[in-house]
């Protein structure tokens, strides 16, 4: 097969989340287990860092993996969903995996893959690993898709698990309150293994200790270690210091991801960075210096409160939980601009009450929808909307929608696109 007849044959023949939802996922490991042990059980031939959340675990991962890089380890990186490539999701020092390995390892594995049945992301983890472990990377950073105890890559023995929050998202599948969430979240501690949980949550806190208790694994928050201090943002850099206790760590440390969230992905990125050096990883200050400052040349990273263009100002955000909706709003209150304009569109699958009360009314909306199936249509959108006094009109394409608002904003209006990852993935 071509390339882009096993990215068919992976899109058409598998059950893929992103497309059709809840009914993709797998709640076990048997089918990546046995992918995996097809291939030679690669999870076990690379070290690795698992790291998991609500929010901010694709950020963390890219910035540990730029860290790492910079150190000088052969870093691999595996994260979902894609953007434009579907290679985003495989890349070794910030280089996407070849086109000829994907096709190989498809076409070697279909036997397996015809009998299995496996979701697409089954299929993709056993491929990372295989890439990784063919690769011979010093280590990996692996985000969880979904969850962590029932997520495919948690298959795993890291070196070190972290956790980014908690909030609400996916509750069909991962439970409607925080402590069930922490609870999926918490199944990447492993015996042993120290953990990092970037913020303290009154609600799931104890089951995080607990979890760790369960597993004598060392655990920190990295919100009671350290704190940020001389935080400014000029737009092309967010600046920090970072201090333990009274002691500096880091002093004016920037970071070319500018969303006002990163603040607490930094956290617990520097606090996993401790951990790692503790564990006798070499990672230099001026390794974290310039890998922060360059995340996204580093390991391609886009989305994250990303500028399209100047003229008028557009900005896209992958947020779309009623967390990273709450986040972005922070964001646009501290970026100037006159008239706000708002393309936006949801997932139906996604709690949209709960993404569309935070977003203000003093805006004018372009309510589309992306081309998935899951994507929730722009006239119910618009309908729902309507109901927290948000008003506007509706486009059936993405594209049409940024359009149309480039068309009506001034050069001093900001022009926001989001509410779903494969909105920003159609603008990108």
């Amino acid at each position: 097969m071509t390339y882009l007849e096993t990215l068919d044959y992976l899109y058409t023949k598998l059950p893929m989340f992103s497309r059709i939802g809840a009914v993709a996922y797998k709640k076990d490991l048997y089918n990546t287990i046995a992918l995996c042990n097809a291939v030679g059980n690669p999870q076990t031939q690379f070290k690795a860092i698992h790291v998991g959340g609500t929010n901010g675990k694709g950020s963390t991962s890219h910035m540990l993996a730029a860290i790492l890089q910079q150190a000088g380890y052969k870093t691999g990186l595996y994260t979902s969903p894609h953007l434009k490539d579907f290679r985003e999701r495989i890349k070794i020092n910030g280089n996407m995996v070849s086109k000829k390995f994907v096709c190989q390892f498809v076409q070697q594995q279909k036997a397996t893959i015809e009998s299995l049945q496996p979701s697409f992301f089954e299929v993709t983890v056993a491929m990372a690993f295989s890439y990784f472990a063919a690769e011979k990377v010093d280590i990996a950073v692996i985000e969880v898709g979904l969850g962590g105890r029932l997520d495919s890559t948690n298959i795993i023995t890291p070196e070190l698990s972290v956790i980014t929050n908690i909030s609400l998202d996916h509750t069909n599948l991962l439970g409607d309150t925080l402590p069930e969430i922490a609870f999926e979240k918490a199944g990447i501690i492993k015996p042993g293994i120290p953990a990092v949980i970037g913020e303290r949550h009154v609600e799931t806190d104890a089951v995080f200790l607990n979890k760790a208790k369960e597993t004598n694994s060392p655990l920190t928050f990295a919100a009671d270690e350290l704190n940020l201090t001389e935080v400014k943002n000029d737009g092309q850099y967010l600046s920090v210091s970072v201090q333990q206790g009274t002691t500096v760590l880091f002093s004016n440390l920037k970071l070319d991801l500018t969303g006002s969230y990163q603040l607490k992905n930094v956290l617990t990125v520097i606090q996993s960075v401790l951990t790692l050096r503790e564990l006798g990883y070499t990672i230099t200050d001026k390794a974290v210096y310039k890998a922060l400052k360059n995340v996204r040349n580093l390991t391609g990273l886009q989305g994250r409160w990303h500028t399209l263009q100047q003229l008028p100002l557009t900005i896209c955000d992958t947020g779309h939980n009623l967390a990273g909706i709450t986040e972005v709003m922070q964001n646009i209150a501290h970026t100037p601009h006159n008239n706000l304009h708002m393309v936006f569109g949801v997932l139906k699958d996604k709690d949209v009450s709960g993404v569309l009360a935070p977003l203000p009314k003093q805006a004018t909306y372009y309510f589309t929808q992306p081309q998935v199936a899951r994507a929730l249509p722009a006239e119910m959108l618009a309908e729902k909307a309507a109901a927290f006094e948000l008003h506007g009109n509706v486009y059936p394409d993405v594209k049409l929608a940024w359009q149309a608002a480039k068309q009506q904003a001034l050069p001093g209006d900001l022009i926001f696109i989001g509410g779903s990852t494969f909105v920003v993935a159609e603008v990108i």
